[in-house]
């Protein structure tokens, strides 16, 4: 068997990677379905050999899904080897819960495992540069001949549609179906006897492989590295598996492979040899086919497929074979659009109604089919996009533009794409009344430019408005004018961490719309805990990490017309961040990775986006345009909806001063704020800190002391007013605390409330509660955090800012002085004051937008 194996080159190798691909051959004859599962394994063995050799931690415990995402984010692995990945593991679980499998499926996947297993060997094979895989060589499928006479009856069954059961053809095709009920006993048989021979030999397959398999897991665990050693591990791996990808092409059967399996997991019957027009395949009702090979008027040329859902085209879909920029070719697909021959069996999808038959295509003729789609097999790459992916056009109106889809629209979305009046939903909103929602002038005003921008055919726009403006709720008037207008099927309220979802949520179930009723009571709500999307519900609130989790990381991600509206809250995150700020949820490593991770969520939906932010950037508006409508903090404080802020109340210290000096030889306290501890150490010479060093290294406890000393003289933390200070990290926030309530005690006594200052962060015990408390209850008054309560969190009471951090980012920056800037008449708030030991707010003075406004006193 290993001379005549696929898979032979992979001995060389961990003897599992062969042992489990030549079972699967072996077995094909008498089990595809078996072929198929131990392929989804031997894909699982390759993927933890790579993270393994990368460094890439990872248990029993997990999923291929989440490994291969892993993988791609460590290495950078190319989408291409993803989706071969992928499809094993889709195909493998369906062959373990399905027990359907057909040969030509069991060999569609030994065509994918052995192109993954090339490049697997090109990446970390011995002389891989010389390696020659020549062509693949099919093991010998008993159903081919059974297949041949089902394509003979389905071709002989469309004559006889066709031509209303002529007599001799219906003799013809009584002796085909009894032809094909003789050959599916005689496959039966062939697979029962192959299946007995195999018997004889699997015990003994599975003992082996199962004493290999425990060889492999000793061999993954010892190549763990230790911290210090990984990066230099996963820049290797990396390293090789790029320079294997570099060399690795999509051949025309693999590319028809990906674009069939592509078909099939967005719910469409797919098979380019089998389910052709030439092979008597048609439109059925109760099924929704991708018929390959569509004849059109087309001279000389047939389309690569037609979709129909039931007994009407829906969609035309080009498939390239090759790699060339693919968005050029929509034109080709218009073609087979506007040449599609409706004939009487069929059923339109334009109304039935119209005078004329199909859509203008604004060039003197009309499309029969309203969809078209353009592919290559490959995954999306935005970097590539014209030359990857799937380019879509809406063929019903002469302006719609193409644009690049993740994945094939479902049946049931291209479904209600094309019963959802749009035009009919613009005119609703023309004529519907704003009164209602209690909003204010500029509030109206910011809901009209997105309705506006909407209808003109934008599927992007960002609104600025200054924190504390009230987006949240302009927000959630406008999704209720949205859905109410059934503009749209479902809207995803999307934000960046939990405590915005959590606020958003409450404000949706508090915020009274028509007849008193909220959003929540008249649209079906989906919160942060619902972790699937279901057909009833219209708005569904999520984190950008929970909504990665869901596509990317799960073995049944959502299809991408689950939502085509999204709603992003605070489109600003993705502000570069120093590693100690980010906050304990944010499971990425880097601003890099996150800003990446959630463009990859809002591209993956095929969606209208809305972006809300108080403080555009160059990465927003490459997102979402440049702003439509602006309301600015300056503004907002003339017309007084916000409040200014003093000069701020600097402390002169000896760091702020002079930068932080120790002579040589004197033994100091430093804290290290990437490990927590407190180091002691003997200087060898001079060690000059600037102020720019603060956040990054050293924190003494002396200028901790010194701030929160004078602190307790200014806040009363028995008071109505709120405090926010805003540190460096966890620890920090801890030591702040600790000298705080020391400071407190000593100018109060035994009335001072130990209460009365927590810290908050995403790492604090029952964090939802803390922040409710800080918002709703009198203590604590003094809230202490380091990331989490930087944006979007809305405590009017809030009167004191400190920063005892220095920030690089301007929108950052912003961001914390707006936690203030709300009016709170029952306390009698009309400015804020800002702490700023670490001259912040001079360092980022030339940049800032929020500057105090001198208002004319009459």
């Amino acid at each position: 068997m290993t001379v005549d194996s696929n898979f032979s080159f992979l001995q060389e190798h961990d003897p599992v990677f062969f042992k489990l691909a030549s079972m699967a051959e072996q077995v094909f004859a008498s089990d595809p379905n078996t072929t198929l599962i131990k392929l989804r394994q031997f894909a699982e063995a390759l993927a933890q050999d790579l993270a393994g050799r990368a460094g890439i931690i990872h248990d029993q415990r997990t999923t291929q899904a989440d490994l291969i995402y892993q993988l791609a984010r460590e290495l950078r692995l190319d989408r291409r080897i993803q989706e071969l990945f992928h499809v094993l593991r889709v195909e493998g679980n369906k062959a373990t819960h399905g027990f359907t499998t057909q040969h030509r499926e069991a060999m569609d996947g030994l065509k994918v495992a052995r192109d993954l297993a090339v490049w697997y060997h090109r990446a970390f094979g011995r002389n891989a540069a010389d390696f020659k895989a020549g062509a693949f060589v099919p093991p010998k499928d008993p159903a081919a001949p059974l297949r041949e006479v089902q394509a003979e009856v389905h071709r002989l069954k469309a004559e006889l549609d066709t031509a209303r059961q002529q007599h001799d053809q219906s003799q013809a095709l009584a002796e085909l179906k009894s032809s094909e009920a003789k050959l599916n006993a005689e496959l039966a048989e062939a697979m029962d006897v192959e299946a007995r021979a195999q018997s004889a030999l699997a015990v003994q397959r599975e003992q082996e492989l199962q004493r290999l398999r425990q060889d492999f897991a000793q061999r993954i665990a010892s190549l763990q590295q230790p911290d210090t050693a990984r990066h230099a591990a996963t820049q290797q791996v990396a390293g090789a598996t790029q320079q294997a990808s570099n060399n690795f092409d999509l051949s025309e059967d693999l590319t028809r492979i990906l674009i069939d399996q592509q078909l099939r997991e967005a719910g469409w019957e797919a098979d380019s040899l089998d389910l052709t027009h030439a092979k008597g395949i048609r439109p059925e009702k109760g099924r929704n086919l991708a018929i390959a090979e569509w004849p059109t008027k087309v001279p000389r040329a047939n389309a690569d497929y037609v979709l129909f859902a039931g007994l009407t085209p829906v969609a035309v879909v080009e498939a390239k074979r090759k790699q060339i920029n693919i968005a050029d070719r929509i034109p080709q697909a218009e073609r087979y659009a506007r040449g599609f021959v409706m004939s009487s069996e069929l059923a339109p999808a334009y109304p039935a109604t119209t005078s004329i038959a199909g859509w203008a295509d604004g060039q003197g003729g009309h499309f029969q089919v309203p969809l078209a789609f353009v592919c290559n097999g490959r995954p999306f790459v935005k970097q590539l996009a014209e030359q990857s992916g799937i380019w879509f056009r809406d063929l019903r109106s002469p302006a719609n533009l193409r644009r690049p889809l993740q994945k094939f629209h479902t049946p049931e979305d291209i479904a209600d794409l094309l019963t959802r009046d749009r035009d009919q939903a613009e005119r609703d909103l023309a004529q519907e009344s704003m009164a209602y929602l209690n909003l204010r002038d500029y509030q109206q005003r910011a809901i009209q430019a997105v309705e506006d921008a909407l209808a003109s055919g934008s599927r992007n726009c960002l609104l600025a408005m200054a924190t504390g403006t009230g987006k949240t709720r302009t927000m959630i008037g406008l999704i209720y004018r949205l859905l109410k207008a059934e503009r749209f099927r479902r809207i995803l309220f999307l934000v960046d961490r939990s405590a915005l979802g959590t606020q958003a949520t409450e404000t949706m179930q508090d915020m009274q719309l028509e007849q008193n009723q909220t959003l929540a009571q008249i649209y079906n709500l989906d919160g942060l805990d619902d972790t699937r999307t279901a057909d009833e519900t219209r708005v569904q609130v999520a984190t950008v990490q929970a909504m990665v989790r869901r596509i990317f990381q799960s073995d049944d991600p959502p299809p991408i017309g689950t939502f085509d509206c999204i709603v992003v809250d605070e489109a600003h995150r993705g502000y570069t961040l120093d590693q100690e700020m980010t906050e304990g949820e944010l499971a990425v490593r880097d601003h890099a990775q996150y800003l990446s991770q959630y463009r990859r969520v809002l591209d993956y939906f095929d969606a209208c986006r809305i972006g809300l932010t108080a403080t555009p950037a160059k990465h927003t508006t490459e997102i979402f345009g440049k702003p439509i409508y602006t309301y600015s903090y300056r503004e907002a404080v003339a017309d007084d909806w916000l409040i200014d802020h003093e000069p701020p109340i600097r402390y002169t210290t000896a760091l702020g001063k002079n930068g932080i000096h120790f002579d040589r030889g004197e033994r100091v306290s430093v804290i290290n704020t990437q490990t927590g501890e407190v180091d002691t150490a003997d200087l060898e010479d001079e060690l000059d800190f600037n102020i720019e060093s603060f956040n990054r290294r050293v924190i003494t406890a002396d200028f901790d002391r010194v701030v929160c000393e004078q602190l307790a003289i200014e806040l009363d933390p028995d008071g109505e007013e709120k405090t926010l200070i805003f540190c460096v990290s966890q620890p920090h926030a801890e030591r702040v605390k600790h000298q705080l309530d020391k400071a407190f005690k000593q100018v109060h006594g035994n009335y001072y409330n130990q209460a009365s200052v927590a810290v908050i962060t995403g790492k604090s015990d029952k964090v939802d509660q803390l922040i409710r408390n800080y918002k709703n209850e009198r203590y604590p008054n003094i809230a202490i955090t380091v990331d989490l309560l930087t944006t979007g969190i809305d405590v009017p009471r809030i009167a004191n800012l400190v920063f005892m951090r220095r920030v690089r980012s301007r929108i950052l920056y912003e961001q914390m002085k707006g936690r203030a800037t709300r009016r709170c008449d029952d306390i009698g708030k009309t400015v804020f004051r800002i702490f700023d030991p670490v001259d912040l707010y001079a360092a980022l003075e030339d940049v800032d937008t929020m500057r105090p406004l001198v208002k004319d006193p009459n």
